[in-house]
């Protein structure tokens, strides 16, 4: 016969020979002896803890030819105990749910299952790993794995329980194995090596059984591969064989950074990487150790909750009655951070030494930063001396209109009739010409040098600005040029109170078209007065010329934030000061900006209703003329020659996709 690994070799045959599994051993034992035989178990656990091994030693339980009926000690030397041990009995079989995963598998174990067996008392059914099972191939084995055939026997093993069905779980008996401690773990260990003549100290045990984390297979394996190396085996070769730091460099490594010592810390480090070790394997090794010191300074007398030798323990005893706690948890928070960044940086080492860096007590002791992250200050505001905000878009009459405008103002019916504007004046004569750069002070002016005076906004009456002179100036700004048109021939401003705004739309049948142009109403007025204005639009006839006024609202002024944004049409901290007005200029109205493209009405056609006049304003728009509007074929192709004419006059531009027609 040829090589035969450990784990084979020493895979226990009876339920005595389970290793830390002594409760589950003690029951199956006890079920076999009373004959109380579930048709189903369960077998949960991490791997290498005896689940498979104990489906097999229940197999040769139950058929044992050297007993007449099922026993706990199987002999181990009859044909089916010998079959079982290499798999050759038919009426036994191990299934790999990873590779059966369908409910074709399971539909075809079922129609096996209801055969009698050859040359066994019972069929058993290992299915190892079944939480790879699908859900349908689950649902398939309900009902046989509830009530099988006499004859048949279910033995689920997995390592992950949570995945399997709640009704699986149910119908089966169910044990759980855990890891083996490493007390029971190291004895047996040891005791292989004795017969096997391996030569390994006792602490190269231990660390073998400490390295495998409960898992007996694990230990077994490693074990096997000591053997290879040139006797005695120490702990040192434990540790350059796994491939971890050995635990007195990482102890090395800790107390270098308990001390602040940086550069111990940094030569440390670079041995270990200069020895072959992973930047990634050292952090999580150093991370295992803050918590193994932890552990010491919290139990410490409890040596079997960490995977090192007796030694090294005693040493970690001494170490952490000198450190605070918070330097090891603090440590252990900066270790997991780095940990994503070192698995995905293309220069380990280098993130390794800065990770190490951020570990000495110099370096927790302040606030971590991120890198390259600066806090801007705050910049000092640019403000005018004496300079009144003005409204760039208004445009200033000329003197002959002025003094036409101000007879007419003098006039109390055409002063109700049109609304006006005042400009803010000072009380002194007409300063000399301000410089055309703007001169930034300090944000806390000293006695020596004049405080600027607060931005006055031109107002009405009160403090107010009319509702249509704030229209006309987010229908300036509306973009693109269909929504202008729509809003300027359909819309008019009802009420504003600085952070909403009502609108009325004319047109019925063109509401629900305005509505889908909110956003760029909004927009608008986002540039005109600086600031988020909700717009809400409402079907609503424009005031008549014998009406009052329309409704005015008086304009917040926020403070302390130069001239406000209702003044100004294109806010900029930067633009130079406007002259300052004489005393005795008198106030000026403010006229209505029209677009240059608006067409004249003509003549020869009158709107009589809503739809008429949204037809007349695209017509106007594009400066065209109404045809006719009886065909409603000749209108669709009217339209779309337009769209084409226009756009083969602007090839290059792109085309207006807010035209609302």
């Amino acid at each position: 016969m040829g090589y035969e690994p450990l784990h084979h070799k020493y895979r226990p045959q009876t339920f005595t020979q389970l290793v830390g599994q002594d409760a589950i051993a003690t029951t199956l034992s006890h079920a076999l002896e009373q004959r109380r035989i579930a048709p189903a178990y369960l077998f949960c656990g991490p791997r290498g803890t005896g689940k498979t091994s104990s489906a097999r030693i229940l197999a040769k339980s139950l058929n044992c030819l050297n007993s007449p009926t099922p026993t706990a000690s199987p002999c181990g030397q009859c044909d089916v105990c010998l079959g079982i041990n290499k798999g050759s009995i038919l009426d036994i079989v191990e299934i790999d749910a990873a590779s059966n995963t369908g409910v074709d598998n399971i539909r075809e174990l079922i129609e096996r299952a209801q055969f009698a067996p050859v040359q066994c008392r019972f069929k058993v059914y290992v299915i190892d790993e079944c939480h790879m099972l699908s859900t349908a191939a689950f649902n398939a084995l309900l009902k046989t794995l509830e009530e099988p055939p006499e004859h048949v026997i279910f033995v689920l093993a997995t390592t992950d329980p949570q995945r399997v069905l709640p009704t699986i779980i149910s119908r089966c008996q169910r044990f759980d194995f855990r890891r083996i401690p490493i007390d029971a773990m190291t004895g047996h260990l040891q005791a292989i090596a004795t017969q096997e003549g391996i030569q390994i100290t006792e602490d190269a045990v231990r660390l073998v059984s400490q390295i495998a984390q409960g898992g007996l297979r694990d230990a077994q394996s490693l074990l096997d591969q000591l053997s290879l190396l040139e006797p005695p085996v120490t702990a040192e070769k434990v540790w350059e064989l796994v491939g971890a730091v050995p635990e007195r460099e990482l102890l090395e490594l800790v107390q270098a950074i308990a001390t602040d010592d940086s550069v111990a810390m940094l030569e440390t480090a670079r041995r270990l990487m200069d020895r072959g070790r992973e930047p990634m394997i050292v952090l999580q090794n150093l991370a295992g150790f803050y918590r193994d010191l932890l552990i010491a300074q919290a139990a410490g007398a409890r040596s079997d909750l960490v995977a090192v030798t007796p030694s090294t323990w005693d040493a970690m005893q001494t170490f952490v009655q000198t450190i605070d706690r918070s330097l090891l948890l603090g440590g252990q928070e900066t270790l997991r951070q780095a940990e994503i960044q070192l698995r995905n940086t293309t220069q380990p080492r280098l993130w390794l030494e800065v990770t190490l860096t951020g570990l000495l007590p110099s370096a927790l002791a302040v606030p971590s930063r991120s890198l390259g992250s600066t806090v801007a200050k705050p910049t000092a505001p640019v403000v005018y001396s004496q300079s009144p905000a003005i409204r760039p878009s208004v445009p200033t009459p000329a003197p002959a209109q002025a003094a036409e405008q101000n007879q007419a103002a003098s006039s109390p019916s055409v002063a109700e009739a049109q609304p006006k504007v005042t400009t803010p004046t000072s009380a002194s004569a007409s300063p000399p010409d301000v410089p055309t750069t703007p001169v930034p002070t300090s944000p806390e002016p000293t006695p020596s040098s004049p405080v600027p005076a607060e931005p006055s906004v031109p107002v009405a009456h009160a403090d107010v600005i009319e509702l249509g002179q704030i229209w006309n100036q987010v229908i300036a700004h509306l973009q693109p040029m269909g929504t202008r048109a729509l809003m300027q021939q359909q819309g008019h401003l009802m009420a504003y109170s600085g952070t909403a705004a009502r609108i009325g739309i004319k047109s019925k049948p063109l509401f629900k078209m305005a509505q889908g142009r909110v956003d760029n109403v909004e927009a608008a007025f986002q540039q005109v007065f600086g600031q988020t204005v909700k717009v809400s639009l409402e079907v609503a006839d424009p005031p008549q010329d014998d009406e009052p006024p329309p409704t005015t609202t008086p304009l917040p002024t926020p403070p302390d934030r130069g001239p406000s944004p209702a003044t100004v049409a294109h806010p900029s901290p930067v633009s130079p000061p406007p002259r300052q007005p004489s005393a005795s200029s008198p106030p000026s109205p403010v006229q209505p900006t029209v677009p240059s493209n608006q067409a004249s009405i003509p003549a020869s056609w009158a709107p009589t209703s809503d739809l008429d006049r949204a037809v007349k304003s695209f017509a106007d728009f594009f400066n065209g003329q109404i045809v006719s509007l009886d065909d409603e074929e000749a209108d669709v192709s009217s339209q779309q020659s337009d769209k084409s004419e226009n756009a083969q006059t602007k090839p290059s531009a792109k085309p207006d996709s807010d035209v609302p027609f």
